[in-house]
């Protein structure tokens, strides 16, 4: 026991460390940019003055994106897609896996789930004990399920899901801007220093190794940024772009697949002067997500709709009343997503 405590502690410790990585190099662009190029290599004060300014509103954002990224922590089911007392008892107690199965059956029948497994059963964590919402999974990093999980990103030492996906979107963007300036405005001094136009000194290193560094993270968050954003046209997450959600008529890419316009909203929100903070604005509770399909979730959730409304509806705020039509299929457990 003492022993998997010190490893989980020594895992927590050791997954900061890209954090901290992305950080220091963040920290030392930021000496390198401001003292080294503006304030001793740059002369002409108008120029230095709107580097600064510009800089500074670049470096703001990308820090406030990516502070946004790590700290907010995902969410999970609420407590109307977990088991409640007597039914988790009454499922553990039981030996017989028709009966354990038709008890997740019942419950499942009064939630607005629509996904299945690949065997077309009915989704359930076993280590949660929650029937998982729709575009929901596993995490075993964070150890817990995460409504719509897209992955788990290193680089902010958390899973970016339905809670902090804007966020994300909004660091890799601000951190193509901040690298992109920074390339810009330093061009010119990069090739001064190269040609031996500017005399050596410390600057010189700073410059030469900024303006390196800036190309080289600017090519590949371009590549991760525009992979997001056309994950954002098509209404997926990353684990939806390998493997297609199931639905109860079978596989469908593009099942929450809305048009261009409804998808961006889904995860911008419809305040457009909020779109380019880091403010929390997505549309819906992350527990149903309007489908391509109308046929298969409309009906059914107008019919069952008093009975949502009846048990409470969603713990969280801005839930809807859905409800998901009476199943037979079977109870599936879904491996771990890392």
């Amino acid at each position: 026991m003492a022993l998997s405590a010190g490893l989980r502690c020594c895992q927590r410790i050791f997954s900061w460390i890209p954090v901290v990585i992305i950080t220091s190099i963040v920290l030392w662009s930021y000496y390198a940019y401001v003292f080294e190029l503006c304030l001793f290599t740059i002369s002409h004060t108008l120029e230095k003055v709107a580097y600064l300014l510009v800089f500074h509103a670049c470096f703001v954002m990308f820090s406030w994106t990516y502070w946004k990224s790590i700290f907010t922590p995902p969410f999970s089911p609420s407590k109307k897609f977990q088991l409640s007392y007597l039914d988790k008892e009454r499922y553990e107690l039981e030996e017989r896996p028709d009966v354990q199965k038709q008890i997740l059956i019942e419950i499942a029948r009064k939630l607005p789930v629509f996904t299945r497994a690949a065997s077309g059963a009915i989704r359930f964590c076993d280590r949660c004990q929650v029937i998982k919402p729709d575009r929901c999974h596993h995490c075993s990093v964070c150890e817990t399920c995460v409504l719509k999980m897209d992955h788990h990103c290193p680089w902010v030492n958390n899973c970016v899901g339905f809670s902090n996906y804007k966020f994300f979107l909004l660091f890799l963007a601000y951190s193509m801007v901040y690298c992109i300036f920074i390339a810009a405005t330093s061009f010119q001094y990069f090739l001064k220093f190269w040609v031996g136009e500017l005399p050596n000194g410390p600057a010189k290193f700073h410059v030469l190794f900024l303006m390196f560094v800036a190309l080289m993270f600017f090519v590949s968050l371009m590549f991760l940024f525009g992979y997001h954003c056309w994950l954002v046209a098509k209404n997926r997450s990353t684990l939806e772009a390998f493997s297609a959600p199931f639905f109860q008529s079978g596989p469908d890419k593009n099942g929450f697949n809305l048009g261009f316009r409804s998808n961006l909203l889904q995860v911008f929100g419809e305040e457009r002067k909020l779109w380019l903070l880091p403010i929390f604005t997505s549309l819906g509770d992350g527990h149903y997500f309007p489908m391509r399909s109308q046929s298969e979730s409309r009906n059914p959730l107008l019919a069952n709709e008093e009975r949502w409304e009846e048990d409470g509806g969603s713990d969280e705020e801005g839930a809807g009343k859905w409800n998901l039509p009476g199943t037979t299929a079977d109870v599936a457990f879904e491996p771990d997503f890392f």
